[in-house]
């Protein structure tokens, strides 16, 4: 099946996207992982648009009986925090960490008032599956532990699959998060059926390398009926947050969110889905340069900002 892209696609993604693909081709998955951190880790300096005015950040551990985990923790000067949003940043589960996702903290910050704490979980192929699990539940109790704001996670792509994990797993803990907000997530749905077909070829990301990437987070084993690797394969859906999914039309993710948002709302929870019409995966990087972007990054902000305060969006 082929999906026409010049239709559905305006100039600035296009611009976006060819930006892109100008550090870091389409076969990207052919490169040694080495080669592909150092031209994500270029490409995220490039698009990097600097800190609001008020913000501030600070470089911490979390010590852990396993290792200390670097975390990266985000404060609006003036502002007192109504919650703490726990972010888990993208990057296939390969590439990535606080840098690649500095910029996008500090504006959550910034538009929410909340303090943000940003995680350098383990990455894959050299601690595989259930590693970055561990490192991000491992955060989520420090946070729970540490201070009595109400906690909110959020992640995109491969960070949307941790916060979403990790959301299963705390669910019924005193500390549970009030809400969580995935963007773009990779959630473990079947590859060759839905948007996994109808946007096989997508600009950004290929249904090909969502299975590259997932086996090299799994070692070659199929880890697909383990919730904390695929949430959308749990057994139960009774007991989650708050949840609002946003994805991105162009994208072969985006039914993931379609049927996580569903299965919610099939046992009794809350959850809506936007499917942003004509963005493709990563298009937080984006938000400057495309209208779409910029107004789905609105979208995200205000949702975060609304569940941190327990209470729900509604429509975005």
């Amino acid at each position: 099946m082929t999906t026409d892209y010049t239709t559905l696609i305006d100039e600035q993604t296009w611009a976006f996207i060819e930006r892109t693909n100008s550090f870091y081709p389409p076969d990207a998955v052919e490169r040694s992982v080495e080669q592909q951190r150092e031209v994500y880790d270029t490409m995220c300096r490039a698009f990097f648009t600097g800190y609001p005015e008020l913000v501030s950040s600070a470089y911490r551990f979390i010590e852990t009986g396993e290792r200390k985990i670097p975390i990266r923790v985000y404060e609006k000067y003036g502002s007192d925090p109504q919650a703490v949003c726990l972010y888990f940043h993208g990057g296939g589960f390969v590439v990535g960490g606080l840098e690649s996702h500095d910029d996008v903290c500090a504006e959550l910050c910034e538009a929410t008032g909340f303090r943000v704490v940003s995680v350098d979980y383990r990455l894959a192929p050299e601690h595989l599956h259930p590693v970055a699990f561990r490192d991000c539940h491992a955060a989520f109790e420090h946070v729970a532990s540490t201070t009595d704001l109400p906690i909110v996670l959020c992640g995109d792509s491969a960070g949307g699959n941790l916060a979403a994990a990790v959301s299963h797993h705390v669910r019924r803990h005193e500390r549970a998060p009030i809400g969580q907000v995935l963007i773009y997530p990779g959630l473990g749905g079947a590859t060759d059926q839905g948007s996994y077909v109808t946007h096989a070829h997508a600009p950004m990301l290929t249904t090909r390398d969502t299975i590259y990437y997932a086996d090299l987070r799994g070692g070659g084993f199929n880890w697909s009926t383990d919730a904390r690797f695929s949430p959308l394969n749990d057994t139960d859906f009774t007991g989650l947050p708050p949840t609002v999914v946003i994805s991105a039309e162009c994208d072969p993710l985006s039914d993931d969110g379609r049927h996580y948002r569903d299965k919610i709302l099939a046992a009794g929870g809350k959850a809506i889905w936007n499917n942003e019409p004509g963005l493709v995966h990563a298009f937080l990087r984006a938000r400057h340069s495309v209208d779409r972007a910029r107004a789905s990054f609105r979208r995200i902000a205000t949702a975060l900002h609304l569940l941190g305060q327990g209470r729900w969006p509604g429509q975005l």
